[in-house]
């Protein structure tokens, strides 16, 4: 099972909102800890979490989703909203595509293909600092690399490249978050207040590899939770996100691709 905190995490929700959804009865917890009120979820609960926040991206009320839970064809609440984004159109324009996708079932499950592999000895360099949000992560990651560019003239990347953001709070934030980005190099250079150097140990990770925008990566993520509890592991460091294409090389969305990697141990 897994606490409210780290759920909190891997769904990239605020506790408060997995509160409120208790109290709708939409996501109730597995377990709810009679002497201290702890809650806590199972893996498979992520699935379900992601149908609700689906369904919530599309502007569906919590009344709609609760009747979509309870059975009621979901095509019929999707004609329904695309009649109102229609009277506002230039407002809801985003919503309205994924609406149409969905009822074109262009929108398919993607197959995920799990990998476990060893990630070696690495020196890198590091940032740690607070972002207001997570759009403003490439221009963490530019003014680390500027950093270091300018106190480690000569410092060389390894090739292949290998880089990485971790978010560091307990629990999921929408603002002021804290992360920690690294980028493997060849040598311990010189640091400064806000770069530092350290190796990290050789670590086991289960993979996959995300394909189009962040904001589904709470499909992801649940996907590979469920897996890594299936197979009898436990997560046992944060999670790393590795930009391999983004909006620097690739100008659709639908092309970026991410390697999520979790590191693990067996239970």
């Amino acid at each position: 099972m897994i606490k409210i905190g780290q759920f909190s995490k891997l769904t990239q929700t605020t506790i408060k909102t997995l509160r409120y959804y208790e109290q709708e009865g939409l996501l109730i917890p597995f377990y709810i800890d009679e002497y201290n009120g702890y809650r806590y979820y199972e893996t498979s609960q992520l699935t379900e979490f992601s149908k609700i926040i689906s369904l919530r991206q599309l502007g569906l009320s919590i009344d709609d989703i609760k009747n979509i839970l309870l059975g009621a064809d979901v095509f019929e609440y999707l004609e329904r909203r695309e009649n109102e984004i229609k009277n506002n159109i230039n407002e809801e324009e985003s919503q309205l595509t994924r609406i149409k996708l969905l009822k074109n079932k262009e929108n398919k499950k993607m197959d995920y293909e799990v990998v476990i592999k060893d990630i070696p000895e690495y020196i890198v360099f590091y940032k740690e600092g607070v972002i207001d949000k997570y759009e403003d992560v490439g221009t963490f990651v530019l003014e680390a690399g500027e950093q270091v560019r300018i106190s480690n003239p000569n410092l060389k990347c390894i090739n292949p490249d290998y880089c990485f953001m971790e978010y560091l709070d307990k629990e999921y934030r929408e603002s002021k978050i804290k992360a920690r980005y690294s980028q493997a190099v060849e040598t311990i250079g010189i640091e400064t207040n806000d770069i530092k150097f350290k190796k990290l140990n050789k670590v086991t990770v289960a993979s996959i590899y995300h394909k189009g925008a962040y904001s589904n990566f709470r499909d992801s993520y649940g996907f590979i939770m469920k897996w890594i509890e299936d197979h009898g592991y436990v997560m046992s460091d944060f999670s790393r996100e590795s930009y391999i294409d983004g909006i620097w090389n690739k100008e659709d969305v639908n092309d970026w691709l991410t390697e999520i990697q979790v590191p693990i141990t067996k239970k």
